[in-house]
């Protein structure tokens, strides 16, 4: 996500630059073409009337498609910002509910010590699964994806990722496997947080009521795993986002033509004031457009996107913290202006 308070001209120069180039040189062609005709005495102009419509209707277009586009950013963002707090409500409950009280006394503080341990680390262990499978490439991912996350040492192969962002958090060595061969691994990690906390009931380390209460949690934790989810899998519908696409080259296209006449009316050496008009207006709908096009999928690890990077390491450093470790790893960074 870009967290800078104002977008700079290089960042928008390396997005728009090309855009650029050719509405100059459209602009610029279509100039020339009517400037040697116009002596000619012919005139290619069209009305402007038509054309203006034809651009309040893409507007409109681009407007419903940038709504829908930011619904989903947004309603990803509150996702994540509630992983986060049942995350620490998570750790809470597994600090303040496990304890030995109703235990039979073959139990020590070290064994509830290290069955904290397990739970939380299991649980950033679930989180990392699922910001790695949400990042998964699916069919209607962007096409720029993969170029701009090599840039940024996101997009590595599976088994990195494994390595370095899930399986440090798996202290039993039987759910290594288990987890590997799982279709749905974040899926897999919190049932292996219920039969858990089964186990620990009949251990007497909780008692039902708390019991209870911890998968409540846990079912809350499925609940935004299945919203991500459906988010992820259920693209924005393509007859708003391809034909939003369409139609706005479409104007694009049509609009030089369509100024020329009007500048022409002002006197024929004022007509390439065309150019520069032209440029600025296709600009700003190619940009309207494209925002919409980067802002409908939040969790592909795109400038626009959730960082979910960062809010999982806010997360494991919270949870780390109320095990009592000293060694926290530090808060990420933006970088260049993008938190990922």
């Amino acid at each position: 996500m870009y967290v800078n308070r104002r977008i700079g001209l290089k960042v928008i120069l390396k997005f728009s630059w090309l855009n650029l180039f050719l509405f100059i040189l459209y602009g610029t062609i279509v100039y020339f073409l009517h400037h040697n005709l116009e002596h000619a005495g012919k005139d290619i102009s069209i009305p402007f009337q038509p054309l203006s419509t034809i651009g309040i209707a893409v507007a409109f277009y681009i407007g419903f498609k940038n709504n829908q586009s930011y619904d989903r950013f947004w309603e990803g963002r509150k996702i994540w910002g509630q992983i986060v707090n049942y995350s620490r409500t998570w750790g809470n409950q597994v600090m303040s509910f496990v304890t030995l009280r109703k235990t039979d006394g073959s139990l020590s503080e070290a064994d509830v010590n290290h069955m904290h341990k397990i739970l939380i680390y299991r649980h950033m262990a679930w989180m990392n699964a699922l910001r790695l499978q949400l990042r998964a490439k699916v069919a209607h991912s962007k096409e720029y994806r993969s170029k701009h996350l090599q840039r940024l040492g996101e997009d590595r192969p599976e088994e990195i990722h494994w390595k370095e962002e899930v399986g440090k958090f798996i202290i039993k060595d039987k759910e290594v496997d288990m987890c590997r061969r799982a279709k749905n691994t974040a899926t897999q990690l919190i049932r292996s947080q219920g039969e858990e906390l089964k186990m620990l009931m009949e251990n007497g380390m909780i008692e039902d009521f708390r019991h209870m209460e911890m998968m409540g949690t846990l079912e809350q934790l499925y609940v935004f795993q299945g919203k991500c989810e459906r988010i992820k899998n259920t693209p924005l519908p393509r007859q708003y986002a391809h034909f939003s696409s369409i139609f706005t080259w479409i104007f694009i296209l049509l609009l030089p033509w369509g100024l020329l006449g009007e500048f022409s009316k002002m006197g024929h050496d004022l007509s390439w004031l065309t150019i520069p008009f032209f440029v600025l207006i296709a600009w700003i709908f190619i940009t309207m457009e494209a925002v919409g096009d980067n802002s409908e999928d939040p969790f592909e690890g795109f400038v626009n996107d959730v960082p979910m990077t960062a809010l999982c390491r806010t997360i494991e450093i919270d949870l780390r913290d109320m095990l009592g470790e000293d060694n926290l790893p530090p808060k990420i960074q933006a970088k260049d202006g993008v938190l990922m």
